[in-house]
């Protein structure tokens, strides 16, 4: 693999609270190629889901560069950064997000045709990945009525509608049993592995950070190899 989808140069993020200073990130670097699966690790309060947020361009960081498929993303304007957003970034929470009132199919069809995707085709391209997920059969069903694993996998199509460039996770299996978190994972990896998607995701299971492709841990605001 030498195709970079994602680069963090230098990140450095601050957050103020009152008189004090809380200095997050103190100039992080990552690659993340293509097909690559990345475990970020670290203990609650490091600062795993600022630096997802700065990845996704949710958040600017305080200094250093965020470079999306060989795009410097920092100083684009919020047009830009949102199109970047929505057609090279996927996101999967620990929370699966869906919108209650839509089955499982249009959860998945709603961002492409956001996305400008022909109804038809998009329909297509949910049928298909729910098909990978092994949700066929529930596609017409609404969020209330899938079990927690099947919402999260829900989810997990939902990110990869739009066949982003880069899959960011944060805790995407946190809320499942360890069977169900097993499983769900295994359906996660495959599908990045098919769609040859970088993918980023923030894990405090050590089990499941060992299947991933390698590890990276953010201790004292650095990245340094897990």
């Amino acid at each position: 693999m030498n195709d970079v989808a994602l680069e963090l140069k230098a990140i450095v993020q601050t957050f103020h609270q009152g008189e004090t200073a809380l200095e997050v990130l103190k100039g992080a670097d990552l690659k993340v190629e293509a097909g690559e699966i990345v475990a970020l690790v670290g203990p609650s309060g490091s600062g795993k889901s600022t630096l997802l947020q700065i990845a996704g361009l949710l958040e600017k960081p305080q200094d250093g560069e965020v470079i999306i498929k060989g795009e410097a993303a920092n100083n684009l304007n919020d047009d830009r950064r949102t199109e970047i957003r929505r057609q090279e970034l996927g996101f999967v929470y620990q929370y699966h997000h869906l919108l209650a009132e839509f089955s499982a199919r249009e959860n998945i069809v709603i961002p492409q045709m956001i996305a400008d995707m022909d109804k038809g085709l998009a329909r297509k391209r949910a049928d298909e990945l729910l098909a990978t997920m092994g949700l066929t059969d529930r596609a017409t069903h609404r969020p209330a009525r899938l079990s927690g694993g099947e919402q999260q996998r829900v989810a997990i199509a939902r990110a990869l509608a739009n066949k982003p460039n880069i899959l960011l996770a944060d805790e995407p299996t946190g809320n499942l049993d360890q069977h169900t978190a097993d499983d769900v994972f295994g359906m996660l990896t495959d599908l990045v592995k098919q769609s040859g998607v970088g993918a980023l995701i923030a894990t405090h299971n050590p089990d499941l950070a060992k299947r991933m492709d390698r590890i990276v841990r953010l201790e004292d605001g650095l990245l340094v190899a897990g």
